[in-house]
């Protein structure tokens, strides 16, 4: 079995998965319905300000379909609402529904009770530099390679068009 890294990108993935359970339950103490994690990833989007569901997509890393199912469970259960976007009839965003917003301020208490256990557990000093770090401006995407891997084999519009291990 494989031993894991101790990689930054390890180490903050993990660190975002206790954040979110965290987060869900104490939602769910509270009594509000459980979030699956793209639906949480949702929430904390639109506060971020993005609102259109192709944006909310490429944000989260997943398919504009995959967001709109997503989004049509959200307004199904009431914490979402899709309407016309005033700067493109033909396109909708997404804004909170009443109980949406109940449960963005309830978020906000379950993080804030969440981070002062964290400066409990670890020093103030430390999840004070933590915050200074995370949002500091970490520059352009870094794009590091070995060397240039070889190129897979381009597949022919008359058949599928998706990469089989059998092209090679």
């Amino acid at each position: 079995m494989p031993v894991p890294d101790k990689s930054l990108m390890r180490g903050l993935l993990h660190a975002f998965y206790w954040c979110d359970e965290c987060l869900q339950k104490s939602l769910a103490a509270d009594g509000w319905p459980s979030l699956s994690r793209t639906q949480s990833m949702v929430m904390v989007n639109l506060s971020d300000g993005i609102t259109r569901p192709s944006d909310l997509a490429r944000a989260i890393g997943v398919s504009r379909q995959a967001v709109q199912r997503t989004l049509v469970e959200m307004e199904r259960d009431g914490l979402v609402r899709l309407v016309p976007d005033p700067a493109d009839g033909r396109a909708k965003i997404v804004e909170p529904s009443k109980d949406g917003k109940g449960i963005y301020t309830a978020a906000l208490r379950s993080i804030a009770a969440m981070e002062a256990e964290l400066e409990r557990r670890l020093g103030k000093k430390a999840i004070s530099e933590l915050h200074r770090m995370l949002y500091a401006d970490w520059g352009p995407v870094i794009i590091a390679t070995r060397g240039r891997r070889a190129q897979r084999p381009s597949t022919p519009r008359s058949g599928t068009s998706r990469w089989r291990k059998s092209n090679l």
